[in-house]
């Protein structure tokens, strides 16, 4: 095998890995909750992954204007690990809009996007130096690096202040969930929008003859059509998600009795057709049910899952999103909102009569 065929494999090798910790970086973003807020694990492959895929996105435009690949200075001595320079070095010199509509608005988004290189920087931040913070916190360091998940959180926070629908949520118990999911996905938007811009270089841009091979590497991305934006579910790719149980809870006669018979049961079939908004399960029919008017639970194909935490605790099942059954970032709150009302309104015919 000759040097060239070598450089090549590596290459591609090299692009396969940035898409897979970016993937897993998104999954493990994605698994952060109120009981693990383990945000160095997820930093620590994001920061890597774009820096990787940034940097083939450099080779690949070299070598279609130079016919061979950078000097390793570029990366060592130049560029290093700071992603906003990589990406600026990206605009300047390997990022072709051909008139193109798609690519002009690429274009405009990574190069003006504020929100896109905060999150950038303190991506970067970490990569360089920042995930020793705890480090030089103990060693008293003269320059500690930055706190990246405290400013992190501060910009999650930023995000709530400006939306006053997720802020009047977040004082509800049942509702924090739903809170935090809908931050993680606008910042997995503003991320994904970023990788499907330096994918669709790949072969609506020119990045030349290599790169159009190399496509299907950065496939998921490249494909990622508007409406998909935020609904990803990367968590399959995570071994957290892998070793967890699924625990959904078929029904049985026993439970169609129950929801019968028992008065403070109530149950409503909702279709995806009669539905005013944007429907967030996969299956185009679910039975929502109020339980003693605080226990939301939602029926699909014949098992039950959780719409609020006081149900996923009292009966020991599973939630709609963690369970795979409602697609993650679209939101459940209407149908949680839906079945309480039932319990109300159930509520109150059985008190007047």
């Amino acid at each position: 095998m000759n040097n060239n065929v070598k450089k090549d494999l590596a290459l591609y090798e090299e692009l396969e890995v940035s898409v897979k910790l970016i993937q897993l970086g998104f999954g493990e973003f994605q698994n952060l909750d109120m009981a693990n807020d383990f945000y160095h694990l997820p930093f620590q492959l994001m920061s890597s992954g774009f820096e990787r895929l940034m940097k083939c996105h450099i080779c690949l435009g070299y070598f279609e204007m130079h016919h061979n690949y950078p000097n390793p200075d570029l990366f060592i001595k130049e560029l290093k690990h700071d992603l906003l320079s990589i990406k600026r070095h990206i605009i300047e010199q390997y990022f072709k809009t051909k008139s193109i509509p798609a690519l002009k608005e690429d274009l405009k988004y990574i190069t003006e996007n504020q929100d896109l290189d905060h999150l950038i920087g303190l991506l970067s931040e970490f990569g360089k130096f920042a995930r020793y913070y705890n480090l030089d916190v103990v060693t008293g360091a003269k320059k500690p690096s930055i706190d990246v998940k405290t400013l992190w959180k501060e910009y999650e926070t930023s995000l709530l202040i400006k939306d006053k629908n997720l802020l009047g949520k977040i004082s509800t118990l049942d509702k924090q969930k739903e809170v935090s999911d809908a931050i993680t996905r606008i910042i997995i938007v503003k991320l994904e929008v970023f990788i499907r811009a330096i994918a669709r270089q790949f072969t609506l841009g020119q990045l030349g003859k290599l790169a159009k091979q190399y496509s299907p590497a950065v496939f998921s991305f490249l494909m990622l059509q508007d409406n998909e934006l935020g609904t990803t579910d990367y968590r399959k790719h995570t071994t957290r998600y892998k070793e967890k149980g699924r625990r959904p809870h078929k029904r049985t006669s026993l439970d169609k009795i129950q929801t019968k018979m028992n008065k403070n049961y109530v149950s409503k079939k909702i279709t995806k057709d009669e539905f005013d908004g944007d429907w967030p399960f996969y299956a185009d029919e679910v039975i929502i049910e109020c339980r003693e008017q605080h226990w939301c639970v939602v029926t699909i194909n014949g098992y039950d899952y959780a719409l609020n935490g006081s149900a996923q605790g009292r009966f020991k099942i599973e939630d709609a999103h963690g369970a795979g059954m409602a697609i993650l970032g679209k939101s459940t709150g209407a149908f949680i909102d839906m079945a309480l009302e039932l319990g109300n309104q159930n509520n109150v015919t059985s008190s007047s009569t």
